[in-house]
């Protein structure tokens, strides 16, 4: 089975909005037959507080680096509205284009 990333912009965004946006989108990749790979590292080890303990001082560069991790696995990202304006996104972008993964973009 084909894999699949999700990028979402998540600055300003109440975590009901991330979530229904993640559950629109994860319906729309099955639908297309995709296995959705997680990049929302809710788990402990991603606290603010675990993550400082650890040393990490760029807390959103540490989430970005999981989350191209986690494209290696992938054959697509998905990239929701309003990724043009995320520098996450847009370096999400920007890899998935480099290393040739297939594009999909949330519809209107």
């Amino acid at each position: 089975m084909k894999k699949a990333m999700l990028s979402q912009p998540m600055a300003g965004k109440t975590d009901e909005e991330i979530v229904a946006t993640r559950e629109k989108a994860i319906k729309v990749l099955e639908e297309k037959g995709y296995e959705v790979v997680n990049t929302l590292f809710t788990d402990e080890w991603y606290s603010t507080d675990a993550m400082k303990e650890r040393g990490v001082v760029q807390i959103p560069l540490c989430f970005l680096a999981k989350s191209l991790e986690n494209m290696s696995l992938c054959h697509a990202a998905y990239f929701c509205k309003g990724w043009e304006n995320a520098r996450g996104c847009k370096i999400e972008h920007d890899a998935a284009v480099a290393y040739g993964l297939d594009i999909i973009y949330e519809e209107a």
